[in-house]
């Protein structure tokens, strides 16, 4: 056995007082193969033991919710004895090391978390950053070198082709996302994968190893070498400049055909009730399923390694217990009826071998030759796994609060010019190029697919559709992260709430920097403060997530990146919204205005300093300064709540939110996805920069019938909500108006030429 020396202790990220507990609770020093089960299991990206405190504040109760955070998925009811089961998980540091396996592990691992509970997935959805993939004059806070923009190019080509090919070969449809390019994402991009599946609610299975004596099942694809020290510790560390190449063949490598055979042997083998618990293996592999369902249900394990098939000859106790191969699940079945489970398995093609018992003694005990090579309690490797109460501290600012340059007094083509420029951004344009490599349409339940404000899938043997948003902005969340944090979750829910569909619960993906660093925690405790507000404020429990600390790449860090996925409930999937216009000589409404925004002490204007953090800022100005925006909760509450009354009586024929890149932005979706022109009538108060590109929050545009006026004006009148005409829809162009006056007029296929092409191009050229 390896001598245990601190130079071995610290490469298994263990400080010397972890160790020392690890003496204490073993009574004696630890083997080899102990000491990685420790260090997976001690990860940040496994104990949360940076997080954990933090985390308590989020509320997790709601009327639907059956189960929230804890399990490997949420789960919600939705009606007619059908829940929906969702949740999030990021593959950020795999997806830099190797962008095609790290992105589609991402896929199959969200995939597994869904049916290990019992439900079929039936969408995915996906949260993208990566640095700039075209010249661009983005701001960089922390003096970010030189932008590799091939490199960028690259990730962005693996990331997006791995995801496809996991998704379509899996048959899964992958109904929407974002895709977001800024520098601080150059060395550390961001894949966030979110996955929904449907069950019945008296079909739901839970990842506990209860009853002893029971059989412990192997089921799925054999192991290997790939992915030991993988995601699990990949995740809880900084990268410097070669880690990309150190860290290459820790990356799992997928199949999503065995996958597909998984899946369907794992649902089919349940409706036996031969099952008692099932867990996929994920971070962390064989080590993690064991202990964690022992723990759950309060019991042990006792397994044996040389009954788990290994594609690998000579692998060591060790390597077994850590591999992270995929398209792996550890069963417990009720003793006597194992033989069941194996034929169902054996018809599908996959093994399935017996490979120990549950115990009742609360230990995970390991056995190879018919030796015991590890013994550990499992609590001290789960719940009681280590906790660090570690300091924060606000950090002081390092953008200005008012603007570093003048704020232009931009002409009608000056606007226009700057309106295309945005439209011609990577950031704003169209991601046909990336979405139209995924198979949407599978299973044929999508109703709304990629591009709108949120996917949309109808609930089949129901009248019921599910919404479902991806939504976060780093930029906010950097400036002031409380306000960002409850920006993020405003506009997921918005984003919902414009189909028609009524928020239900959320799932987060936290994505930060190093939080041994007193700045970084800090974020991140704003950031959950700001989350918990808005969900209560919103009613909108959260029901699960992940925590991605460590996304840094030679001290510099992301910006603080929360990424909130909200599932909705429309009870009628007919009567629903999109974005496009649908028809010419419709009034255009508004409903929601700024509500006024309070400003830090010493910013005099509340315009100037909210307009640093938007994208006009950024991407036409090059600067970033002030704040994000503020949201009135209780508002936005209403806003919402009104749109889909309006959704649901009919009354309105299409409704689209305003948020990056403001009004301008927002009517040219509309005019682009309906090839439908209109003309906007800017009204008084404000100049036409602020009226065209602010990102003030609570907002939605929709489009009206004449003859449905009255009441959609009584209607926002009853939710105490500012509603009233704003433009009309018709003709071929996006024509503005200031005081009666033309102030400018674009074409849309000058419009559609930059929205359309812009990604695609950048994404062709080359660096000289």
């Amino acid at each position: 056995m390896p001598e245990i020396t601190s130079q071995l202790i610290e490469q298994h990220q263990l400080t010397r007082e972890e160790y020392e507990k690890i003496l204490e609770i073993l009574g004696r020093e630890p083997t080899i193969t102990e000491l990685g089960i420790f260090s997976v299991m001690w990860s940040e990206h496994c104990s949360y033991k940076s997080s954990r405190p933090h985390l308590k504040r989020f509320p997790t109760q709601g009327p639907g919710v059956l189960q929230g955070p804890g399990e490997n998925a949420g789960v919600v009811e939705i009606g007619d004895e059908w829940v929906c089961v969702f949740k999030i998980e990021s593959h950020n540091h795999p997806s830099f090391v190797e962008p095609f396996q790290g992105a589609a592990t991402g896929v199959g691992g969200i995939l597994r978390d869904i049916f290990t509970m019992g439900a079929r997935p039936v969408a995915v959805m996906d949260s993208l950053r990566f640095g700039p993939v075209a010249e661009a004059p983005e701001f960089s806070p922390d003096g970010t070198a030189s932008i590799d923009l091939d490199q960028n190019r690259r990730i962005l080509r693996g990331v997006v082709s791995g995801i496809a090919h996991y998704g379509n070969c899996f048959g899964v449809p992958t109904v929407g996302g974002e895709a977001v390019f800024e520098p601080c994402y150059q060395n550390n991009p961001l894949v966030n994968v979110f996955a929904l599946g449907l069950a019945k609610k008296d079909q739901i299975f839970y990842g506990r190893a209860s009853g002893p004596g029971n059989p412990v099942l192997y089921v799925g694809a054999k192991t290997g070498r790939d992915g030991i020290h993988g995601a699990s510790l990949l995740a809880s560390a900084e990268f410097s400049g070669i880690d990309g190449q150190q860290k290459r063949p820790n990356v799992q490598v997928g199949d999503p055909f065995m996958e597909k055979l998984l899946l369907e042997a794992c649902l089919e083998v349940m409706q036996t009730g031969a099952i008692v618990g099932i867990q996929d293996m994920g971070a962390a592999g064989l080590t993690c399923s064991t202990c964690e369902t022992g723990s759950r249900a309060g019991t042990g394990m006792e397994i044996e390694l040389d009954k788990v098939p290994q594609r690998e000859p000579g692998m060591s106790p060790y390597e077994i217990l850590l591999s992270e191969s995929q398209e792996r699940m550890l069963l417990v079945a009720q003793r006597g009826r194992e033989q069941e489970v194996v034929q169902v398995f054996q018809k599908w093609g996959l093994d399935a071998i017996e490979i120990g018992a549950v115990t009742e003694q609360p230990t995970l005990r390991v056995k190879q030759h018919g030796e015991v090579v590890a013994e550990i309690p499992n609590r001290p490797l789960t719940d009681d796994a280590p906790v660090y109460h570690r300091p924060w501290a606000e950090p002081k600012r390092s953008v200005p609060m008012e603007p570093p340059v003048p704020l232009p007094s931009r002409n009608g083509e000056e606007l226009k010019e700057a309106l295309l420029k945005l439209l011609g951004s990577p950031a704003t344009a169209s991601k046909r190029w990336i979405t139209e490599q995924y198979d949407s349409m599978v299973r044929t339940n999508t109703v709304i697919g990629p591009g709108a404000d949120a996917a949309l899938i109808r609930v089949k043997e129901t009248s019921q559709g599910l919404s479902m948003s991806l939504d976060g902005n780093g930029r906010y969340c950097f400036l002031d992260p409380r306000r960002g944090a409850r920006l993020a979750v405003a506009e997921s829910a918005r984003n919902v709430s414009v189909t028609g569909a009524q928020p239900l619960a959320a799932t987060n993906c936290l994505n930060f920097g190093n939080p041994e660093k007193p700045a970084i925690l800090w974020q991140f405790r704003e950031v959950v403060e700001g989350i918990s507000e808005a969900c209560e404020a919103l009613s909108i429990p959260i029901t699960g997530g992940n925590v991605s600390f460590y996304n840094e790449t030679e001290g510099r860090s992301i910006y603080p990146t929360p990424v909130l996925g909200v599932v909705g409930v429309l009870q009628n999937v007919e009567r629903h919204a999109t974005l496009s216009f649908k028809n010419a000589d419709r009034e255009i409404w508004m409903l929601g205005n700024a509500q006024g925004v309070q400003v830090a002490d010493g910013a005099q204007d509340e315009f100037a300093t909210v307009f640093g953090s938007s994208l006009y800022a950024q991407m036409i100005l090059g600067a970033l300064w002030g704040l994000p925006p503020a949201v009135d909760l209780d508002y936005e509450r209403r806003v919402q709540a009104c749109c889909r009354r309006l959704i649901a009586a009919g009354l309105v024929e299409s409704a689209h939110d305003i948020s990056e890149g403001g009004l301008a932005v927002a009517m040219a979706e509309c005019c682009l996805a309906g090839n439908i022109g209109a003309t906007v009538n800017l009204p008084p108060g404000g100049s036409p920069l602020e009226l065209l590109f602010a990102e003030d929050p609570s907002r939605i545009v929709v489009s009206v019938p004449v003859n449905s006026l009255a009441e959609v004006s009584r209607i926002a009148s009853e939710y105490d909500v500012s509603a009233g005409a704003i433009g009309t829809t018709g003709g071929s162009t996006l024509k503005v108006f200031e005081q009666g006056k033309v102030l400018w007029e674009a074409s849309l296929s000058l419009m559609r030429h930059p929205f359309e092409t812009a990604l695609e191009q950048a994404l062709e050229k080359v660096s000289a």
